[in-house]
């Protein structure tokens, strides 16, 4: 099974983040391919069974922005936003990682694709540190899993479609979601910050299932 992941942006260090995601996804047969050129990866269909957004990619409109925003600012073209529902339409898989969130602000339909959208006036996170994860079950992504400690940022008071149901959760606030759409899957998973989030056995594991799943694969159940 092939991977495309959409890398790159500010803050981050998505060259090592991207390597370690797709180390993961290596281990149930997922060969990946990295790139930072998001409008020309996505110009046209790429062949692939899995597109994974690991990247902070957006308009950049605010003044603390103004310093970057030469460089960075993106906006996604129209036919790569085709491409993406064409992915899903076909029965595609798309992983989002982290500040996926945030990325592709331009166009309105992304937020109802994704289940959600990082609001400037309001969403927000605590120091990046140690967060307890608890698993909420109910999803072969999560069932069997134990709650686990990570390094990792927890975003906080996105703004969640009503209709997401999270799987795992920090003080409240939802990490992760598994939902269909349109004839594809999605998984978000809101953590993934830096390479350290990869170090968890258990996010490792829930990574490992997330992709099985979002490729219409058996998904085994363990701890």
């Amino acid at each position: 099974m092939r991977n495309l992941i959409l890398s790159g942006g500010l803050y981050h260090d998505f060259p090592a983040t991207s390597a370690a995601l797709a180390e993961v996804l290596a281990e149930v047969g997922v060969e990946s391919e990295v790139t930072d050129d998001i409008a020309g990866a996505l110009a046209e269909p790429p062949e692939v069974q899995l597109i994974t957004i690991n990247a902070l990619r957006w308009r950049m409109d605010g003044d603390r922005f103004a310093g970057e925003r030469g460089r960075w600012r993106f906006e996604l073209p129209g036919p790569a936003r085709r491409t993406l529902l064409e992915h899903l339409e076909r029965g595609g898989g798309l992983l989002a990682m982290h500040s996926a969130c945030i990325c592709f602000d331009d166009w309105q339909g992304w937020p109802r694709v994704l289940g959600a959208r990082w609001d400037w006036n309001r969403s927000h996170h605590p120091p990046l540190g140690w967060t307890g994860v608890r698993v909420l079950g109910g999803h072969p992504v999560v069932d069997g899993l134990r709650d686990f400690d990570v390094v990792d940022e927890v975003y906080s008071d996105l703004e969640v479609h009503p209709g997401v149901t999270p799987l795992a959760e920090s003080n409240g606030q939802p990490l992760v979601w598994a939902r269909g759409v349109r004839r594809g899957r999605l998984v978000y998973d809101a953590l993934g910050h830096d390479v350290r989030s990869y170090d968890s056995p258990v996010h490792r594991e829930l990574l490992r299932r997330a992709a099985l799943w979002l490729l219409k694969r058996p998904v085994g159940i363990s701890g």
